[in-house]
């Protein structure tokens, strides 16, 4: 709320440089907000009195909206990237999947490591465990398993994440 729009009898006041100015009228502190050739903004509706303070509200909320997209620049999301196994993968084929997913987490993504299950390859789904616990110690300097592996219908999921 700005101005006119606040319409409390007492508001705590705070001075364009930040002083208190102590508990006044609305009246009063929009008088000294004009006299300033400022506005008065409402900082804190909820506290007893109400906060308010002597800016210039176009000033204010530029500021806010470049705080708020400084901090939008600085996120990172992260991504989840999948890599895919069979039971019957070959020792070079395994390397290969590895140097991938190594790619993946130093980038900074997550790696969701899939074990796919096919026909006949059902009835020995608990046996195949170990090529996702070997994928798992293969990038246990760079990696840590954020989800341990579970069956999931046709297939067995795990989750890698970097090491912090």
């Amino acid at each position: 709320m700005i101005n006119e729009q606040i319409r409390d009898k007492e508001i705590r006041l705070i001075g364009e440089n930040g002083e208190q100015l102590g508990i006044v009228s609305a009246r009063d502190a929009l008088k000294i907000a004009r006299e300033a050739d400022l506005d008065l903004v409402k900082i804190a509706p909820t506290a007893k009195p109400p906060v308010c303070k002597i800016i210039d509200y176009g000033k204010y909320r530029y500021e806010l909206a470049r705080k708020e997209k400084e901090a939008k620049k600085k996120q990172k999301t992260v991504e989840i990237k999948e890599v895919r196994l069979s039971p019957n993968i070959d020792s070079n084929d395994l390397n290969t999947k590895i140097n991938m997913a190594r790619k993946f987490i130093t980038k900074g993504n997550k790696v969701k490591v899939t074990l796919r299950f096919r026909g006949r390859e059902m009835a020995h789904m608990q046996s195949s465990k170990h090529i996702l616990d070997d994928f798992a110690e293969m990038l246990s300097e760079i990696a840590v398993v954020e989800k341990p592996a579970k069956l999931e219908g046709k297939s067995m999921m795990m989750v890698l994440t970097e090491k912090k």
